[in-house]
């Protein structure tokens, strides 16, 4: 008997604690109740003013004490706060659960249904959990929707709120929000990365640097897989399109196994390009082949375009200046299993196009099949395009109605001008020497930074162009060796 009135007095305390919400001061009252004489003082509720979105902000936020602190302790980011929490039947948990998801606490690392600290089974023989409670969600009985509230009552859950004493620790909060707790306040956060396998790549600025390491280990904590972190310490050097960078955190292993649109790559990311973030513009280029044609890729890589392409069935020829690049190149064909549809070089852009390309260009123009020329390399590619210029000599005699099959070109290069389509299209016909008005088209690839755009012009090649007496001297230096910046 005693204890079914200690669970009432319980319940009724509850009750007087949320009335207390709203009301100015201090409530005092006695309770008379057979048996039991108790006083009851209580403040003003702690549960929030439903106009105050963020009820409990420790809940979101680390404790001051770690703001400015570079080398990471994660100890020191343990709080103990109240949150609120709904008394549910064990018997109908997972029902509840779901009809209450959209208000249920969602925290990494935290459980939303607990042991209920005070649960002694009532006079109906039913025990009891807690489910806690969002408190951005739910401030009082009356935060509930229409919805949740008629799932309470079909359930029989009374709609009762209580406080639960719940210890929040650094598994518990995000990785922005362990940033924005310890970097100076009012300074842009990074919690953003490219991931390259199990790579996290940076791009920090000067005013994270302090912290470079601290953040490195954030982000090897939250998010699975990532082992290494690295912050990239230069731009990309124009000759083989590395960086040099850093290691903030983890194991310095830059071997990366990456599969992008269900191809395999393996490579060495510290002496090699790759971005991420083409991984929609491969797709989109590799998806204009048929089965039968032949790709030209003048700045290869490692293979994103080349080997989708042999995989979709094309004869490639693939060219990258890099050793490193024409050896992963190499790897990821055998990898794949496509070696036998990919033929590999290791020239400079204007060596393989004056070369290579030409001496197969001609025989493969009296054919149907189609001829794709992949040119990705962004900062410096539409000078390239000067290589094509009398690329076949004089123009062969043919019958008046004998068609050529031409080449398609796909050439790639930065915009920084108001008009980017304009400025890459300009670009394009000051190397060809000749215009494109009304044989071309754009494609904006991305945004690679304010005011940068990174665009992709596809064109069939002129035969003017191809046939042109009007070739350049290319025993120039080549303009890839020259400094360039590309921003990631």
């Amino acid at each position: 008997m005693a204890g079914v009135m200690v669970r009432r007095v319980h319940r009724l305390l509850t009750l007087l604690d949320i009335y207390c919400q709203g009301n100015c001061g201090r409530i005092s009252t006695n309770l008379q109740i057979p048996g039991l004489s108790l006083s009851f003082h209580a403040h003003k509720s702690v549960m929030a003013d439903p106009q105050a979105p963020a009820a409990h902000p420790s809940l979101y936020t680390a404790p001051p004490a770690v703001r400015g602190m570079t080398e990471l302790d994660r100890e020191a980011f343990t709080q103990t706060i109240n949150v609120l929490a709904i008394r549910i039947p064990t018997s109908v948990i997972d029902k509840v659960v779901k009809s209450l998801k959209k208000v249920a606490l969602q925290r990494p690392g935290l459980k939303r249904v607990v042991d209920d600290p005070q649960n002694q089974t009532d006079s109906d023989g039913k025990e009891h959990r807690l489910l806690l409670l969002d408190p951005q969600s739910v401030s009082s009985p009356e935060s509930f929707s229409q919805d949740e509230a008629n799932a309470l009552k079909a359930f029989s859950v009374k709609p009762e709120l209580q406080r639960y004493e719940l210890k929040l620790t650094y598994d518990n909060l995000k990785s922005d929000e362990v940033l924005r707790a310890v970097l100076p306040e009012g300074q842009d956060v990074t919690s953003g990365f490219s991931r390259v396998g199990h790579i996290a790549h940076l791009n920090l600025r000067d005013h994270q640097l302090p912290f470079r390491n601290l953040i490195g280990q954030v982000i090897i904590d939250k998010n699975p897989g990532i082992t290494c972190v690295v912050n990239k310490t230069n731009t990309i050097d124009s000759t083989y399109r590395n960086f040099q960078m850093e290691v903030l955190a983890g194991e310095n292993n830059m071997v990366a196994k990456v599969r992008e649109n269900g191809v395999l790559y393996e490579f060495d990311f510290a002496r090699v390009y790759w971005n991420p973030r083409l991984s929609t513009e491969h797709e989109r280029v590799v998806s204009l082949l048929r089965r039968g044609d032949t790709v030209f890729d003048i700045f290869a890589g490692v293979g994103p375009f080349s080997v989708p392409a042999a995989r979709r069935g094309c004869t490639v020829f693939a060219n990258d200046l890099n050793p490193e690049s024409y050896r992963w190149l190499q790897h990821n064909t055998k990898l794949n299993k496509v070696q036998a549809k990919v033929t590999t070089f290791n020239l400079d852009g204007r060596e393989f196009i004056r070369g290579p390309v030409r001496e197969r260009l001609p025989e493969l123009m009296k054919g149907s099949a189609g001829i794709h020329v992949v040119m990705n390399l962004p900062a410096l590619a539409l000078e390239f395009l000067d290589a094509f210029r009398g690329l076949l000599g004089p123009e062969p005699e043919r019958e008046p109605s004998g068609e050529v099959n031409l080449p398609q070109v796909h050439c790639y290069g930065f915009s920084k001008e108001d008009d980017p389509q304009k400025d890459v299209v300009e670009r394009a016909e000051a190397a060809l020497g000749t215009s494109l008005q009304g044989r071309c088209t754009v494609h904006m690839v991305r945004n690679v930074a304010p005011n940068k755009e990174m665009m992709c012009v596809s064109f069939t090649m002129p035969t003017e162009v191809l046939y042109s007496s009007n070739n350049k001297d290319f025993s120039e230096p080549s303009p890839k060796r020259q400094k360039c910046e590309e921003a990631e």
